[in-house]
Formats: C-alpha cells, structure tokens, sequence
C-alpha cells in the first residue's frame, strides 16, 4: 500500500526497501525526449525558410517572427499552470487512492503537441483557406501550450527515477531533446522548402514524429513515480506543496540570482535560433549556410552537454560547471556579434556558432540540476520550472528589443533574404544581445553562491519511512556524532535547517550496524 510522498515501502519484516532503479525509467526518458524534439522541431520549423513562407502565405517578416515568438509568450502564464500540475496535481494524483495512474500532464502535452501540429499544416493542404495566418497561429500556440507541460519534464523526471550518480545524465538526455528538435528543424525546414511549393511537404513530414510521440505517451507513460525511490532525494519530495514552494524560492537568493542571469542566457539563446536565418541572410548568406549553422550551434551543445553531464555527475561540481560555460558563452556570444556582420566569412561564422553551442547549450541541463539543488526541499518541476517560465518572459523581450532596434540598410545589393522588403540592418541589435550575455554572466559570477542541499541530505543515508515529528536522536554517526560539542543544535533541528521550513524528517527503524555504530 502507498504511504505518504517520499515514504519508502516497507520489505518484509517492517524494515524500510533501500534505494532502486527501475529498467522501465529508460523507456519513460525515451518518450518524453521524443516528445520534447517533436515539440522543438514545431517550434522552430518556420524561422530556417523566413523569408519563403512569408513569400508563400503573403506574410510580413513581423507575423513570420510571431509563429516563433507565440511559444516564448503563451509559455509565461500557462508555464505557471504547468509547474502546479506537474508538482501538485500529477504528483499528488500518483500517491492517493490510484497510486500509479499515467501522468496526466504528459499525456495532455502530447495530445496538445500532435493536433497544433495538424492545425498548422491545414493552409498547406487547403490552399484554398481565406486566412492561413490564423490556422499557422492557432497550431503554434496549442504547441506552445504542449511545451509548457514538457519542458518541465527533465529534472522531476531524472529526479523520481533515477538514482544519484545518473540524474545530471538523465537530465542532460532528456533537456538535450529539445535543441536536437532545433537541429532537425534547422537542417530539414531548408532541405524541404527550397521554393514556396515545398512549404506543404515540409508541415506534413513534422507532424509524423508528433504523432508518433503521441501515440508513445498515452501507450507506455504507466506510472508517475517509482514504488520504491531510487534516491533520498526523491523519497524527500516536497513538491505537493505547490504555493509554500514558490515563496520559499523567492526567499532564496541565490535561487533569484540563478533563475534570473540564466533565464536571461535562455531569452538570448532562444532569440539567437529564432533570428538566425535573418540576421546572416542580410549579408549575403544563403538560407542553407544559416541552417548549417543552426546545426553546427546543436550539435556541438549536444556533445558539449553530454561531456559536461557525465563529468558533473561523478564531480558534483555544478556551480563550477555553470559559471566557466556561460563565461566561454559570453565570448563567443561578442565574437558572433562581430564577425556575423562581416561578408565572406563563412568559415569562421560557423566556427563561432559551433562554440557558442559548445558552450552555451552543454550548460543548460546543468544549470538546471543546480537550480534543483540550490532550491531544494522545493519540487523538482517549480525550482526548473520557473527558470524556463522566467527565460521565456525575457526572451520575449530581448527578442521584440532586437527586432526593434534592426534599420533597414543602406546596401540591399548582397542580401540573399527573399521576403521582397529591404533587409535589414542587425548591428545595434547584436551588440545589445552580446551586452545582455555578458551582462548576465558577470551577475551570476559574482554574487551566485549556494550549498548543494538535496546532496547534504542524501549523504545522511538510505531513505526511511517519514514522520513529521521526530524525537532527535542519537543513534546515527551522520545526524548525531557520539561526541557533540558543547551547546550544538541538536541533530533533528540540524537537519531541519539544511531541509527548510517545507520538510518533515525521518525517524529512524530498524537501525543497523552501520547507523549504530560509535554508539556506547
């Protein structure tokens, strides 16, 4: 029978299962990364061939931007929404009466996912529609909506079923999904619509892996969390207390740092891959040389975050990690700004986005375990949660400031743009986006600083069955040394203090000779 969150099931005899890993948790990662490419794919399906589709559908450049910017906007408020769900109503649903019932907000997301999929490629079918704008607009925003209910996903997921020494992987696999979605859409979107008669082809081959990932969720997503936590940090889940979490968050203040500057490098890497085609087609370089380097920014953020996951999750050295990426980041972030604004620069271009990923993206599942451990006792899907909901609310201003602060330029002669309006001129907006990296970075180097308080707990031992109340003892040589110094707090009040307000602690059974030793 399922006791309360986090409680560990007892084996026979009362005492208390230690710690497992379960094999489905591989199958569970697998289907929420497909689902997180397909939406990725969605989202940027359009920026790679701008200046076609706005061609196509008789679009301006503004209303083309919009089918990018609809997912930084519509992902603030329903963001919010989406964390409750994920911590309180899934979670909270998966301990009661139905115990391990499928998790609504993957499923919903999913379905979500596939019919925006399906609206959006209805002008390309029926060319015959009046308004076609309307049809990209509504399919992009119910994504949008899918994508606030996925990308949460990673840290609760690597969280409740993975153990220790494989959640900074875990989560690099699944957070690494969603810009894998950007390559397939940066390389595919350019190969398929080479003219305005290819934009058809191109809205019906994305909705193939929506389907499919569909069809993955509400078939093979059984069970929201594991019968016996792999971890004591899962077993110490707090995340059912949804609104106490996030005033403990705001109480935080190297929470509020973090989510801030990285927020930040997220509105700046979202503005990056969505205005990319534009800003390198105004100086004569073709849309599939722009594609190219949207490949090269993935690719090298995919290997780059898979070599600093696997070096994280045998270091810990989360903050480390964090700040040197986003410093290197900020450096290629400059050196793009400046040469992307000279012409026959292609190797050296490509050269700066591959670098610009390496560093930037590899430090992205990172940033997020960090956060997951400087917020903690608070639910892994809020401490994540917000800082995606904050990097979309400053994504879409950086993004409307970049596009605002574009001129159109003086020597139209070698743009390759196709939108028949003149190009435009992108150096005031590159340097304010280059500023705005460096800025962020330089904040979260100086004043971020936090212990990592979900590895504190867990180096207290195997999870047990929880009990609001406990009686400080002196039975364990982690929470109760044999000999305490004089007027130390007592062990049950330590604890408490590295846990937080939101925590209840663990009573001792069942002790055994590891736990009771150093005892008279």
């Amino acid at each position: 029978m399922a006791g309360p969150t986090g409680a560990a099931p007892e084996a026979a005899g009362g005492a208390p299962r230690g710690p497992r890993a379960y094999a489905r948790r591989w199958v569970f990662l697998l289907v929420v990364s497909l689902l997180s490419c397909s939406n990725a794919t969605l989202w940027l399906s359009f920026a790679p061939v701008a200046d076609v589709v706005g061609q196509h559908f008789l679009l301006s450049v503004a209303q083309v931007n919009w089918l990018s910017l609809i997912y930084l906007v519509v992902s603030i408020p329903f963001g919010i929404l989406a964390i409750w769900v994920l911590d309180s109503v899934g979670l909270r649903g998966a301990v009661s009466q139905t115990p391990h019932r499928d998790p609504p907000e993957t499923i919903l997301g999913a379905w979500l996912n596939f019919a925006g999929s399906v609206l959006r490629a209805l002008p390309g079918a029926a060319p015959w529609i009046l308004n076609p704008f309307a049809f990209l607009l509504g399919g992009q925003s119910l994504c949008a909506l899918a994508q606030t209910l996925v990308i949460f996903s990673p840290a609760k997921l690597a969280a409740l079923w993975f153990p220790e020494h494989q959640r900074a992987t875990a989560n690099m696999i699944a957070t690494m999904s969603n810009p894998l979605g950007i390559l397939v859409a940066s390389v595919l979107s350019p190969a398929l619509v080479r003219k305005g008669e290819g934009i058809p082809l191109m809205l019906g081959v994305y909705t193939i892996p929506a389907g499919l990932a569909c069809l993955l969720a509400t078939v093979c997503l059984g069970e929201s969390v594991p019968p016996t936590p792999p971890s004591v940090g899962a077993a110490s889940s707090t995340s059912e207390n949804f609104l106490q979490g996030l005033k403990l968050l705001l109480r935080n203040k190297a929470y509020v740092v973090l989510a801030v500057c990285f927020g930040g490098g997220i509105g700046v890497f979202s503005s990056f891959s969505a205005l990319l085609e534009q800003i390198l087609c105004a100086n004569g370089y073709s849309n599939e040389f722009s594609g190219l380097c949207g490949a090269l920014f993935i690719v090298f953020g995919i290997l780059g975050a898979l070599v600093l996951g696997l070096y994280v999750d045998r270091t810990k050295h989360f903050t480390e990690a964090t700040k040197i990426g986003l410093c290197l980041a900020s450096m290629a972030c400059v050196a793009f700004a400046l040469v992307s604004r000279l012409q026959g620069q292609a190797l050296a271009v490509a050269a700066i986005c591959s670098l610009f990923g390496f560093f930037g993206f590899s430090v992205a599942p990172v940033a997020m375990e960090l956060a997951v451990e400087c917020a903690f006792p608070v639910g892994e899907g809020a401490a994540a949660g917000l800082v995606f909901v904050l990097g979309q609310a400053e994504g879409v201003l950086i993004m409307v400031l970049l596009t605002a602060l574009t001129t159109r330029s003086a020597d139209p002669s070698v743009s390759t743009c196709q939108h028949g309006e003149d190009p435009l001129d992108w150096t005031v907006s590159l340097l304010l986006m280059a500023s705005l990296c460096t800025l962020f970075t330089c904040v979260l180097v100086l004043f971020f600083h936090t212990p990592y308080r979900r590895l504190q707990v867990e180096s207290a031992g195997p999870p047990l069955p929880w009990t609001c109340a406990p009686e400080p003892s002196a039975t364990s040589p982690v929470l109760a040394p044999a000999h305490e110094a004089p007027g130390s707090a007592p062990p049950a009040q330590r604890l408490q203090e590295a846990l937080g307000p939101a925590s209840c602690l663990q009573e001792p059974q069942g002790l055994t000779e590891t736990v009771t030793r150093g005892v008279s």
